[in-house]
């Protein structure tokens, strides 16, 4: 069977594709000619079939929930119960990013219990399996890897972020600069980091990158290609290793597509605002447009227990100037494997930065919602205002915890409402799109 990508190329607007635009309201066509051109991608599995999304140009951004086990903390339930309550936040797709206890099983549980596109990262399992096997988990041997590459895929992951652009030139690079201030943060970045100067050989992901696309093909699964190097400070953003694995990423981007792979490519990490932008524009322009998913990104180090907000900061500039999809960080992060709450407060506030990006990056279709909440506010229309609320049971729990003694007003201001007084004296003049 072909992938959305190759049956894009021929003409074919597939059901997924359908599904995408009636979702975004718009053309089918549009949709298939930005798949065949490998701008927009839509996370599937054959076996799977899960709900659509469609990430990349011309669509809104979405939020990826991240959940899993740690060697901690190995509660299968709770992991369940965490992805639902992602999906109930509003997330789009869901990484299940488990390293602690059975990891077939943590996987297929949380398959089962959602339809969201389902993402993982195959090295995590890898190396824990070696690791398990050997005692040492840079005896992994490639053929393993490969396995659970189709294992994972089988079992009905959507997309899969795979490191293929850390190789030993980009571990030069990260040598010779010095390394870091804030050092490497991915897991699965410093694994394959360790394999590969212990062995002191090639990373084969990179190296057998073919055999890579060709797996996930076989059950139209998108590519995302993992950024091992990303910066896990800000003082780190935009130094030459990361640069280095993000045009080596962009490159096989280039490749996969080619090769009939749907590819997403994955972004830092953690960055200054006044950077976003310009680590966006170059990877668009290097990648030829490839969807990008954004981790964060932290926009500042110093605020742990917050880095909702701190990643909300830097997730509505990356959505604002062309970001896709946007990773999710909890008031944990940092300090601890995240809850159920946390991963509610997480979605929460990615979707609200992920909206306030959209607002700008798409202005003309972008702001009625906003412009009717103002005539409800200023209507004092309670009702209006949680309808077009993003949350609006939310808003609904916090004005009903502090009920006002006139049911017009709100508790903020009671007698000295300027709205109610306003109206009084100025509606008479509404008139046009106003009223």
């Amino acid at each position: 069977m072909k992938t959305q990508l190759e049956q894009a190329r021929e003409g074919i607007v597939t059901p997924q594709m359908a599904a995408v635009a009636a979702d975004e309201g718009v053309s089918c066509e549009y949709v298939r000619e930005q798949v065949a051109l490998g701008r927009i991608v839509i996370p599937w599995n054959r076996i799977s079939k899960p709900r659509v999304a469609g990430i990349g140009a011309g669509l809104r951004t979405k939020v990826n929930a991240s959940i899993g086990t740690s060697s901690d903390i190995v509660d299968y339930q709770a992991e369940v119960a965490k992805a639902r309550a992602a999906k109930e936040s509003g997330a789009d797709t869901l990484m299940e990013l488990s390293v602690g206890g059975d990891l077939d099983r943590v996987r297929r549980e949380v398959i089962a219990a959602v339809d969201l596109p389902v993402g993982n990262v195959p090295l995590y399992q890898a190396f824990c399996e070696a690791a398990r096997r050997y005692g040492d988990p840079n005896k992994l041997d490639e053929e393993l890897l490969f396995e659970l590459i189709e294992r994972q895929c089988a079992d009905g992951m959507s997309f899969m972020a795979v490191h293929c652009g850390i190789n030993l030139y980009t571990l030069e690079r990260l040598k010779k600069q010095g390394y870091r201030y804030g050092g490497l943060v991915s897991k699965g970045g410093v694994s394959m980091a360790a394999w590969m100067l212990a062995n002191n050989r090639e990373n084969p992901l990179y190296e057998k990158f073919d055999r890579v696309v060709e797996i996930l093909k076989r059950y139209d699964t998108v590519l995302s290609l993992g950024n091992g190097l990303r910066a896990g400070a800000i003082h780190d953003s935009s130094d030459r290793a990361q640069i280095q694995e993000l045009l080596i990423n962009c490159e096989l981007a280039e490749i996969g597509r080619e090769m009939g792979c749907q590819m997403l490519v994955e972004g830092p990490g953690h960055v200054p605002l006044d950077e976003v932008e310009g680590n966006i524009k170059l990877q668009k322009r290097m990648s030829g447009g490839a969807p990008y998913y954004m981790l964060g990104p932290i926009s500042t180090d110093v605020a742990p227990g917050f880095d909702h907000i701190t990643a909300a900061i830097g997730a509505a500039q990356s959505s604002r100037f062309g970001a896709d999809l946007i990773c999710y960080i909890t008031p944990a992060e940092h300090l601890a494997l995240p809850n159920e709450e946390d991963v509610r407060t997480g979605v929460k506030a990615a979707k609200i930065a992920a909206y306030i990006g959209d607002m700008n990056k798409y202005p003309e279709k972008g702001r009625e919602r906003d412009k009717a909440m103002s005539k409800a506010r200023r209507d004092l229309d309670w009702q209006r205002q949680f309808e077009l609320a993003l949350y609006p049971e939310d808003a609904a729990a916090i004005r009903k915890s502090r009920v006002p003694e006139d049911e017009q007003t709100c508790t903020m201001c009671g007698d000295f409402c300027a709205s109610r007084g306003a109206g009084k004296l100025f509606a008479g003049y509404l008139c046009g799109d106003k009223l």
